[in-house]
């Protein structure tokens, strides 16, 4: 029984190809010979590659990716765990590794984990064989640490992003203590002793370090963190947005003693209280000033533009790339490995002398 030729194409266009056997036999050459080009080998003939390149672009053909890893070869592709997409910072992240993983030749396959679901996710990367898995966000870390024990039997390489004290993880995240200590600095410089924190209230690690930053920069200046702070979160159903923000600050203006700086979660809850105290003719900075967290675009949008932490993205990103490729290249790390990235103050005007 003869082989099969390349199914036909219509006149102009080249034939359809679904197998490296059907390519092999456009080219006109054996199919161990085609598949020496398309690995990589060494010892051919410039004229065999040339040949082979040529029908790549003619055709379009793609070797079949797990064809390749039941073969032992890498499949060049990432596979990115997301707690959510619904932050700017998060999408900025996933973005920004997405185009230096392309740089490095790899594909990313993105998942969007709910709690408690990280189990199939995992098992579905490990099937498809990615060559690592990075988890970015907040998640439940009794989960994560159980996946992270999967991947290490597969000797699967992870990372995880923006999550510290995860067991046994290799790790890059942010030094949110410091910005948060950074920004309480700079305001404690403009002569500010009381502070109103908006959202920052939870049990999770995130939270727990931004206010040991503020606590410490706080102890610094010879100030006890209760008697310097206070937070009306508990008033509020809770959010992370523009409208939680003037609700809070609504709520502090009706205070016998209203703080004269406003520490925020982020950046819409920010320039949510910005708008609120301008509301109730409260003047930011010349009254009470006013910071956010992420430096988005957004913080040059109100008037008087908002001073921020950046999260030094880009700087993340290297880092990130940088140990999930040694990892994928190199010989196995047993020990985890911790980045932290150093934040950066960005000051702008809505920050100013605490008022006499």
């Amino acid at each position: 029984m003869s082989k099969s030729a390349p199914k036909k194409a219509p006149a102009g266009r080249p034939p359809v190809i679904r197998s490296t056997a059907d390519f092999a036999r456009y080219v006109g050459l054996a199919r161990t010979t085609v598949s020496r080009v398309l690995n990589g080998q060494p010892g051919l003939r410039p004229k065999t590659v040339a040949a082979v390149q040529r029908a790549i672009e003619e055709t379009g053909f793609t070797p079949n990716a797990y064809a390749l890893h039941l073969k032992g070869k890498r499949t060049a592709t990432i596979g990115i765990c997301m707690e959510n997409l619904l932050t700017p910072p998060a999408v900025l992240k996933v973005a920004a590794l997405q185009r230096c993983l392309r740089e490095h030749h790899y594909a990313s396959l993105i998942e969007v984990l709910e709690p408690g679901g990280s189990r199939q996710v995992i098992r579905h990367f490990l099937s498809l064989r990615v060559d690592a898995v990075v988890f970015i966000g907040h998640f439940i870390e009794e989960e994560i640490a159980q996946r992270l024990r999967e991947l290490e039997t597969h000797d699967t390489p992870h990372l995880v992003m923006d999550q510290l004290g995860i067991p046994g993880a290799t790790t890059v995240a942010l030094d949110r203590r410091k910005g948060m200590h950074d920004l309480v600095g700079h305001l404690l410089g403009f002569g500010h002793t009381s502070f109103g924190l908006l959202g920052i209230t939870g049990t999770t690690r995130s939270l727990s370090d931004r206010l040991a930053g503020i606590a410490s920069a706080l102890e610094a200046r010879g100030l006890a963190f209760e008697a310097a702070t206070r937070s009306l979160d508990s008033l509020h159903a809770r959010g992370n947005d523009f409208e939680y923000g003037r609700a809070l600050a609504r709520s502090f203006t009706g205070l016998d003693r209203r703080p004269t700086a406003f520490v925020a979660l982020n950046d819409e809850i920010a320039i949510g209280a910005l708008h609120g105290l301008q509301e109730e003719g409260v003047r930011v900075p010349k009254e009470a000033s006013v910071a956010g967290f992420n430096n988005q675009d957004i913080c040059l949008m109100p008037t008087p533009r908002l001073t921020s932490i950046d999260q030094q993205i880009q700087a993340t990103i290297e880092a990130a790339a940088g140990l999930l490729l040694t990892q994928i290249d190199g010989a196995p790390e047993r020990r985890p490995q911790v980045r932290m990235i150093e934040p950066l103050l960005v000051a702008r005007e809505s920050t100013g002398p605490a008022p006499a």
